[in-house]
């Protein structure tokens, strides 16, 4: 068998693990191939003969490609939502993002979300899979003590995290109210109904904070006419139907009736797979 070989089978050892790590770092299943796929790619362009624990050297390099991925999507943040749109690359994988789902829970996917790029590596490699801070500390560029703060932080965050609204009827008016809101464009309606650190996501681009979700949504208005209130794979939101076929959905978690999240899905493959009824 020839060193490559070798250095591939190695690597298909680790790439449940690394699959895993990448996941709860970024919350998609297509993103988190992207980096495992960058990690073989970069492996393959080093000296392996060098690494004495192929293990930890691969979890070091798919937490630096993700904490490059969650800073760039930072620097994105102020993108209007109807400018979104699905990477090339992107092949979602729902069952895993259901899996990750009921692994870590809805509530601690709203907070990882919130948390900056540093405090959600800190935390979720440390917490989640036990790597310790000095090496946490080499990814991040900061010290250890530095490290086991930030993993402090968002593991108080995190603590504090409130279960999603699971009364649909609760849900429906909060939604209602963020449909009629976006058809008018009124700014403060949408403010009324969205949490202060509410995220907006799509497959590859993320909106922070009230204001900037408001504003983006506002200009949704020209879509939010056609749209209707719908179960989509059983959770509560939006689908925008164009030429007799879904466009986009959003999907919403509510918590004390204020909207913390949307998902907005517009990749045909993922809105082909979704189970969607109108209500």
């Amino acid at each position: 068998m020839s060193e490559n070989q070798l250095l591939a089978e190695s690597f298909e050892a680790h790439r449940g693990h690394l699959r895993a790590v990448a996941h709860r770092m970024l919350g998609s299943a297509a993103e988190a191939e992207d980096a495992v796929q960058e990690a073989w790619m970069r492996l393959s362009r080093s000296d392996a003969h060098g690494i004495d624990n192929l293990g930890g050297w691969l979890t070091t390099v798919v937490g630096r490609i993700c904490l490059d991925m969650l800073r760039s999507r930072r620097s994105r943040a102020e993108e209007p939502l109807e400018s979104w749109t699905p990477a090339p690359s992107a092949d979602p994988d729902p069952a895993q993002d259901a899996l990750l789902a009921d692994s870590v829970g809805a509530a601690l996917l709203v907070v990882l979300d919130t948390l900056n790029p540093a405090e959600r590596l800190a935390f979720v490699l440390h917490d989640l899979f036990a790597v310790p801070f000095e090496e946490i500390a080499g990814i991040i560029g900061r010290t250890p003590a530095a490290a086991r703060q930030l993993a402090s932080r968002a593991r108080r965050r995190v603590r504090g995290a409130e279960e999603p609204d699971v009364d649909r009827a609760r849900q429906r008016a909060v939604v209602d109210a963020f449909l009629a809101a976006a058809r008018e464009g009124d700014l403060d309606g949408l403010l009324d109904v969205l949490d202060p650190d509410v995220m907006a996501r799509s497959e590859v681009r993320v909106t922070a904070g009230a204001s900037a979700v408001a504003a983006g949504a506002s200009g949704f208005a020209h879509l939010a006419v056609t749209a209707r209130a719908a179960l989509v794979d059983g959770a509560t939101g939006l689908v925008v139907p164009a030429d007799g076929r879904v466009e986009q959905t959003l999907t919403f978690t509510v918590v004390h009736d204020r909207i913390v999240l949307i998902d907005i899905a517009t990749d045909p493959d993922r809105l082909a797979a979704m189970e969607i009824e109108l209500l």
